[in-house]
């Protein structure tokens, strides 16, 4: 029997992008979200090929076009000298080579783009200030009037839909901090590039930067190793929490220095990632995007695998039998995520080499022209996802 309708826990980027998709093949949904309102924690994020893909299909990118910032390149930058190591092409490069553009944006502007496509679709339905007990499966039915084809969990690391997955995978702290901050470009120091997207890389640490056109600001990522104290993602670190910051980047540059210094107001990101385990419950329950495979930010790829996790469950369960479609999503899904898992473990190592391994990094990437760096991002942003 085909899946007509499914109740959706969760309104962030894989909820609302889920939607679409579903919607996309006629396929009505309900989204159940507990805040009251939808205001996106972080900053800025970066949206890959591979992404910006699905989003031109459902009809959401061209609110982005206007607004984002399409990178020149993707710059790789030592932390101390601010000597640059190499670099990645983007821009036009990006759209001829891979199909589909690369652009930064602040979450909350990709957002609202969701949003406004979700309010506009007659199929889908936002309820806002829901907290759903999803082992009360009656709960959402009775606050929709409907009944439910299948629960999507698109609840994030800290997922209650989980409890309906037997075997699911549980949040494991990576031991690394993320400290998040804006600058505006009034303010930004010269080191920071207006045009690019910004690696730094040092022993231990390292710091990405990226401007974000809309709000006339430069997004900023610090990550260091560190202790979690807090699932709050939204957290001001405390003065013990910012000195060990500090601590991951000294022997930096000077002026880098002073930008970590000046945040007191930094947000304060302890990195979870996923475990091993099911992603569905064999009946009527699967999970998306972090719910299912929270992963480390090194690849920049979390909330493109959210929206291409959506973009080809929605066409699966359009095509297919639901536990059919359930067992395909998750072994079409899991190898693509473990490989950039992979990809995000070598970036890991690679940012954070010091010594002997740090110089024989500079010497190899330096050796390789950006088409031939490029060519190692193929299977990422030239993926073009099954819907």
């Amino acid at each position: 029997m085909p899946v007509k309708s499914a109740a959706i826990i969760g309104a962030g980027i894989a909820g609302l992008t889920a939607a679409l998709a579903l919607a996309r093949h006629g396929i009505r949904s309900h989204i159940f979200e507990q805040a009251e309102a939808l205001t996106e924690v972080g900053a800025g994020l970066q949206i890959s090929p591979n992404a910006s893909r699905i989003l031109d299909t459902l009809g959401v990118l061209d609110a982005l076009l206007p607004v984002w910032l399409e990178p020149e390149e993707v710059r790789l930058v030592s932390g101390s000298s601010l000597r640059q190591v190499a670099s990645v092409p983007c821009g036009n490069f990006a759209k001829q080579r891979w199909g589909s553009p690369y652009g930064t944006a602040h979450r909350a502007t990709l957002q609202k783009a969701l949003l406004d496509a979700v309010a506009a679709n007659a199929l889908c339905t936002l309820h806002l200030g829901q907290r759903i007990d999803v082992k009360d499966r009656q709960m959402p039915d009775g606050i929709s009037g409907g009944e439910f084809d299948l629960v999507i969990g698109a609840d994030g690391v800290w997922s209650k839909t989980r409890a309906l997955v037997p075997d699911a995978p549980s949040p494991l702290f990576s031991g690394n901090i993320a400290w998040r901050f804006t600058v505006p470009e009034a303010a930004a120091p010269v080191i920071l590039n207006k045009t690019s997207v910004t690696a730094f890389l040092g022993p231990s640490s390292h710091l990405v930067c990226y401007p974000i056109r809309e709000n006339a600001a430069f997004n900023i990522v610090a990550i260091v190793s560190g202790s979690s104290s807090s699932q709050d993602w939204n957290a001001t670190g405390n003065k013990a929490q910012r000195d060990n910051m500090l601590r991951g980047f000294s022997g930096w540059n000077d002026a880098i220095l002073r930008l970590l210094e000046a945040q007191e107001q930094a947000s304060f990101w302890p990195l979870y990632e996923m475990g091993a385990g099911r992603w569905h419950n064999g009946s009527d329950t699967i999970l998306i995007g972090d719910a299912a495979h929270a992963m480390m930010p090194f690849a920049a790829q979390g909330a493109a695998m959210a929206i291409e996790d959506a973009f080809e469950l929605a066409g699966m369960l359009a095509t297919r039998p639901l536990l059919e479609a359930f067992d395909l999503y998750e072994k079409h899904r899991a190898p693509r995520i473990a490989r950039l898992r992979q990809r995000a473990a070598f970036n890991q190592f690679a940012y954070h080499a010091r010594g002997p391994i740090r110089m024989a990094r500079d010497l190899v990437l330096s050796l390789r022209p950006p088409q031939s760096l490029a060519a190692d991002m193929d299977w990422i942003y030239g993926y073009r996802a099954i819907g």
